[in-house]
């Protein structure tokens, strides 16, 4: 069953090192003129800090605070210790911390495995298997280079961000129609 969200979600999804975050970098300002407010959900495989020693909320957070909240004038940022490290949060869990009312469109980097609408990012000289076979929320592959692709999906160009913001412009219009 597809995640329901109620603004337009899309999801990038790849084997790693393929350049996924490198493409949202280029894409969100394109994404941005087009007027939209762009929210992100990144997963991360890795153990990673938010703050580092130092910062107040680095304290707070090592002297035993599950949850942390930093407020100011320019940003608002929440910590939030996972009690358990076994358990991996869903994206719907991470969804969850996003305000949509403020958020026209959100995009995923990463969750591969979750049902929701997703570009494929490829980059065929890697030699990494392509993932849309699999995955039929897969709608679209952006590749560097000529790919056969194992069903009729939109081909677009990695090297021309533009045509991959038409896309994702194309997929809010279809997704407000509904």
């Amino acid at each position: 069953m597809t995640l329901a969200f109620p603004i337009p979600l899309l999801g990038f999804c790849a084997h790693s090192g393929t350049g996924k975050t490198t493409l949202l970098t280029r894409l969100i300002p394109l994404l941005r003129e087009a007027d939209l407010r762009v929210a992100v959900v990144k997963h991360a495989h890795h153990r990673f800090e938010m703050d580092r020693p130092g910062k107040d909320s680095f304290a707070l957070r090592h002297a035993g605070a599950d949850q942390v909240v930093v407020a100011s004038r320019e940003r608002l940022a929440l910590i939030k210790e996972c009690l358990d490290p076994r358990d991996e949060p869903s994206l719907a869990e991470a969804l969850g911390y996003l305000d949509p009312r403020i958020t026209d469109l959100v995009l995923v980097e990463g969750f591969k495995h979750e049902s929701f609408p997703k570009i494929e990012v490829c980059r065929p000289s890697l030699g990494k298997p392509l993932l849309h076979p699999q995955d039929p929320e897969i709608i679209a592959v952006v590749a560097d280079a000529p790919v056969d692709l194992a069903r009729a999906l939109p081909l677009l160009d990695l090297n021309r961000p533009t045509q991959v913001r038409d896309f994702v412009l194309g997929h809010i219009r279809q997704h407000r129609k509904r």
